[in-house]
């Protein structure tokens, strides 16, 4: 039996990967590890269809090395065990491991050795965050390299391709995608282009060919292979991201109607993604702490619609944009921490206080660790004044709280009394 799509259109080599050039572009680092012939451990992660799988083949085959594909779930220790024994007759070896967060101990602990031995070579592949769910002991012998969502120009490349492969996709038959057709294949994967891909298999198998031995997929065929309606956009997609600015920023600029308006037009394209996305930083960017709780309802709203699905799931998308939209604004959180990152980047650091470092230790004390620190629960309210910023910047302030709202207003009182009572 043939294999699937998107499958068979997998790259062979790191010129052949679709989008990525922050990691495979000329100069970044994959394709600089791939020149010196150094291929490291890695985790790639990053969003579902992006090709983490096909950059991790890809790479191996460039280089040269021998590959093997396993799952961290589905297989077994014995499994690795068969592949280290290979690695051991070859002298090197490559060890693409799905789904590598759900390693468990035992197949961790018996391929940690042959990690740092060099012996093989992993690449970890996975949909979550790495910091938050691999093993430390497995994270620090891996570089990590996030991959992010295909753009709609990047799907349409892969979907052109397979149609004129004629090895591995197309090329032998007369397919022809209307311009809407493509354009759809592109927007509803959501930069999934395993998805994409599926969809326009599912086409080409499901559509007759015409009188002219033409394999013509429509707009039509499209919406019914994705099981997603069509945007009322422009060709370019352009329309597509208007609609999200326009729904952002009617939320920022507290327009229920037009809100409720924005809301209307992807839910009609079936886009709960990319609402999801925009309410839940929108509740944090352009809210914050003028209603603090407005994410994490944001959240809960989107955690049930993606439960319930359309139609029903219009109804919980509806309260919370309405309370997203009359809640008062405050950007001052995120701000804050941009002027505190743009200082750690440009060197304004400092030593931290002598008071304030580690103090768990057989000497600490002796080098004046810990030593004039005080706990602040010994004190009325919990509070004391003390030195807590390094010397250089002792007198920064970066948050400017505004009167946006009660919760901030009664922030930005607390935060002047303690800022008063240092001086």
């Amino acid at each position: 039996m043939r294999k699937p799509l998107a499958f068979r259109m997998r790259p062979t080599h790191i010129n052949e990967i679709i989008g990525q050039e922050h990691l495979v572009g000329e100069g970044k680092i994959l394709n600089r590890m791939v020149k010196a012939d150094q291929l490291s451990s890695m985790i790639l992660f990053g969003p579902p269809g992006t090709g983490k799988t096909s950059m991790a083949y890809a790479l191996a085959r460039t280089v040269g090395i021998t590959v093997k594909i396993l799952n961290a779930v589905t297989d077994k220790k014995k499994d690795m065990e068969i592949v280290v024994e290979e690695a051991k007759m070859r002298g090197n070896l490559v060890l693409i491991l799905d789904e590598v967060h759900r390693l468990d101990k035992g197949k961790q602990d018996f391929l940690l050795p042959h990690l740092e031995s060099n012996l093989i070579t992993l690449i970890g592949c996975t949909t979550s965050n790495p910091y938050h769910s691999i093993n430390p002991a497995i994270r620090s012998r891996c570089h990590l390299f996030e991959l992010h969502a295909l753009t709609v120009e990047d799907v349409k490349k892969a979907l052109n391709r397979a149609i004129i492969d004629r090895d591995n996709g197309y090329g032998e038959k007369k397919v022809e995608l209307t311009e809407e057709a493509l354009q759809h294949f592109a927007l509803s994967s959501n930069g999934d282009l395993r998805s994409a891909l599926n969809g326009l298999e599912l086409a080409v198998s499901s559509t007759p060919e015409n009188q002219d031995g033409v394999i013509l997929i429509n707009l039509e065929i499209a919406e019914e292979c994705m099981q997603k309606k069509s945007f009322s956009h422009d060709k370019n997609g352009d329309a597509h991201y208007d609609v999200l600015s326009a729904f952002q920023k009617s939320i920022r600029g507290s327009d229920v109607d037009a809100a409720l308006h924005y809301l209307s037009r992807l839910i009609e394209a079936g886009d709960l993604e990319s609402i999801a996305r925009r309410m839940i930083v929108t509740a944090y960017e352009d809210i914050g702490l003028a209603n603090p709780q407005a994410g994490p309802r944001a959240l809960f709203a989107v955690q049930a619609a993606e439960r319930l699905g359309f139609p029903e799931a219009r109804i919980p998308l509806s309260v919370a944009i309405i309370e997203l939209c009359l809640s008062p604004k405050s950007n001052t959180a995120y701000k804050a921490l941009d002027l505190a990152l743009a200082d750690v980047r440009s060197g304004k650091g400092g030593e931290i206080p002598n008071h304030l470092k580690d103090a768990h230790y057989q000497g600490a004390e002796k080098l004046g660790r810990g030593v004039e620190y005080k706990y602040p629960h010994d004190y009325e309210n919990g509070w004391v004044p003390q030195q807590y910023l390094p010397d250089s910047i002792k007198n920064k302030h970066y948050y400017q709280p505004k009167e946006s709202g009660k919760f901030e207003r009664a922030f930005k009182q607390v935060y002047e009394k303690m800022n008063q009572e240092k001086k």
